[in-house]
């Protein structure tokens, strides 16, 4: 699993104006950053590839790109190692597979409560009947 994010990888980093904690500085300061990652370019195997794509939703362009804006904290370098560390994030549960499942049978004692349960509600069922008058 990657420790850190290929610079390969990253197509644009880009600082934007944030809203946010930061009073006056916001509207001075571009702190955001919207990161710009190539998927291909990671080298996911398939598996991992169709999970990533999952897991992105509408963060993840048509032409194959994840866009990621961090905007949490008053300083460029915290949002962009937000970011990054959003990414490998990302990748690292992608990579993750899932366990399969094991198919089980009920056994025999299981199957004979269930039909043994069925009759007796049966029986409850058809005692609700009309009254016979002989």
């Amino acid at each position: 699993m990657p420790a850190e994010l290929p610079e390969a990888a990253i197509v644009e980093e880009k600082f934007l104006a944030a809203s946010g904690p930061g009073g006056q500085n916001v509207n001075k300061v571009a702190t955001a950053v919207q990161l710009r990652i190539n998927v291909f370019a990671l080298g996911l195997p398939p598996y991992a590839y169709a999970k990533f794509k999952e897991l992105a939703g509408s963060r993840m362009t048509s032409g194959g790109e994840l866009v990621v804006t961090a905007r949490k904290f008053r300083t460029q370098d915290a949002n962009r190692e937000d970011a990054r560390a959003r990414v490998v994030e990302l990748i690292d549960k992608a990579l993750e597979r899932q366990v399969r499942r094991i198919k089980t049978k009920p056994g025999k004692a299981a199957k004979a409560r269930r039909v043994d349960e069925k009759k007796g509600r049966s029986a409850i069922k058809a005692g609700r009947g009309r009254v016979q008058l002989d």
